[in-house]
């Protein structure tokens, strides 16, 4: 793994976060202290961040370098250069409390997008789309939201694109793709059973893959040819997508604007007539 550019802001959270799946028991208790510690981890030596993970200092350097660090100094020195976490919110009206730790946990997420999607993966991947006859948009759940936003941006931006919202259709839909065709698929765990065999009958079509996700190693990022990697902290139990969900959202936005560079005035003219389509059904 080659070693990343320092992170600055909420990046080394969002980094660290990203390969959490790809790091075994010990190493991931270390990744918790980082994510927990945050810039304060500065002060601490590789001995504290052992003590605190409840195990040893060839533990912390090995996570490190899973982290894609050269050791535990290279860490301490991205850390040293991120802006301090907000703290939780501890107002007594849980209304209120909710509402800043919601802001709070999407602000993260967003900040941390420019740490783990690399410019050049988002044109590679907007090449793919512009260069595909159609597309096969795929996503399940929570990532079913962001997949139908998906669609009707790129068919407004002119793609022929199809996202069946029944995950049978959606299979038989990825079968019949050509060569020529690219499957976009969502999914904040990367592991989602549906998605994941949407992507893989895709491939053995044939055609390409594009992967939206939290995770940098997942079972659909192994599927795909292209894997965008942005997500967020799980907020609380049952609502794991929140923040993942307005970072990929994001990531669709940017992917939609560099296509529209890629299209050029086709791109412009399809928006044209999603905006007269928009009025015709406005008071």
């Amino acid at each position: 793994m080659e070693s990343p550019s320092t992170p600055s802001g909420g990046g080394l959270a969002a980094h660290v976060r990203a390969h959490l799946s790809e790091l075994r028991d010990t190493e991931a208790r270390v990744a918790q202290v980082v994510l927990d510690q945050g810039a304060d981890l500065v002060r601490l030596s590789v001995s504290d961040v052992a003590a605190l993970a409840g195990t040893a200092p060839s533990s912390v350097v090995r996570a490190c370098q899973r982290l894609g660090f050269r050791g535990y100094q290279e860490l301490k020195i991205a850390a040293a250069r991120q802006a301090p976490a907000p703290e939780p919110s501890r107002d007594r009206d849980p209304a209120a409390r909710a509402l800043a730790d919601t802001i709070r946990a999407g602000r993260e997420a967003l900040d941390g997008v420019a740490a783990t999607v690399a410019p050049h993966d988002l044109r590679a991947a907007a090449e793919l789309l512009d260069a595909a006859p159609r597309i096969l948009v795929v996503g399940a759940g929570l990532s079913g939201a962001v997949a139908l936003d998906t669609a009707y941006r790129l068919r407004a931006l002119g793609c022929a694109v199809d996202a069946p919202a029944d995950p049978l259709t959606a299979q038989l839909a990825a079968s019949q793709l050509t060569s020529a065709g690219v499957c976009l698929a969502v999914s904040h765990t990367g592991a989602t059973r549906s998605t994941v065999d949407a992507a893989r009958r895709a491939r053995q079509a044939g055609a390409r893959v594009v992967a939206l996700t939290s995770y940098a190693r997942s079972p659909l990022g192994e599927t795909a040819d292209r894997t965008l990697v942005a997500g967020g902290q799980d907020l609380v139990f049952g609502l794991e997508t929140v923040a993942s969900r307005l970072a990929h959202l994001t990531v669709i936005d940017a992917l939609a604007l560099t296509l529209l560079e890629l299209r050029g005035e086709p791109a412009r003219a399809a928006l044209r007539l999603a905006a007269d389509v928009t009025v015709d059904h406005s008071y």
